[in-house]
């Protein structure tokens, strides 16, 4: 994979990292937001090509020990343990850095991302990688950071849980050091079709979908043949 992004790249071809993270298979909505995301990119860059990473499917460890010590110590003196995860923050970093559009889906669980969303930012955080140790200034910026965000309820301004949803607040912060720039696609309130409680703000989810849909249709300008 890294021979043919790197193929991409002195090509002048573009590339597309999709990251889904969701836990709930077709019924997610993170998901349906990412895979129309990824359709309209792919039909703006017809001779583009696409990397696929699924969190949710296959996690990524929580940074340990080892790894986060693999960041201050010489390769060459890697441990085993520190060696694989100085592997894995390279994987991971050197993905980004092949893409020009970079599509994460990044449902609200009990207020928060998911924890692999959490781990995957962790891993992007290595000087020398993906910060410049000398000027602290990061090495991922100048790239689309499209974040398709879903949120079960309502946290606008007004309502009960306002500024409660510590996952959308986050990211940008969380990936700052590395020089990414999120923006956000959002649909909320996706719990209503299934929760009793909230089926009168169903007509509101529906509308926050097909809002987000939009947002999502509009991203691109199809390439003409």
């Amino acid at each position: 994979m890294r021979y043919t992004n790197y193929l991409c790249k002195i090509m002048g071809m573009t590339h597309l990292l999709h990251i889904d993270s969701s836990i709930t298979g077709e019924h997610s909505i993170s998901r349906h937001l990412t895979a129309r995301a990824a359709a309209a990119w792919r039909a703006a860059h017809p001779e583009g090509t696409v990397t696929y990473r699924d969190l949710g499917a296959d996690p990524l460890p929580h940074l340990n020990t080892a790894t986060h010590l693999s960041r201050a110590v010489p390769p060459e003196q890697h441990t085993p343990e520190q060696a694989e995860g100085w592997r894995l923050i390279k994987e991971l970093i050197d993905e980004v850095k092949a893409a020009d559009t970079v599509l994460l889906g990044l449902p609200l669980y009990n207020f928060g991302p998911p924890s692999t969303v959490k781990s995957w930012v962790d891993h992007l955080i290595a000087p020398g990688l993906s910060i410049d140790p000398e000027t602290n200034q990061g090495l991922l910026g100048g790239r689309d950071f499209i974040v398709l965000a879903s949120r079960g309820g309502g946290y606008g301004e007004g309502t009960p849980r306002a500024g409660w949803d510590h996952a959308q607040s986050w990211i940008p912060h969380g990936v700052s050091l590395t020089g990414l720039e999120p923006r956000f696609v959002t649909a909320e309130l996706t719990m209503a079709k299934v929760n009793p409680a909230m089926a009168d703000l169903i007509p509101l989810a529906e509308a926050s979908q097909a809002e987000a849909e939009r947002a999502i249709d509009a991203l691109w300008t199809p390439v003409a043949a």
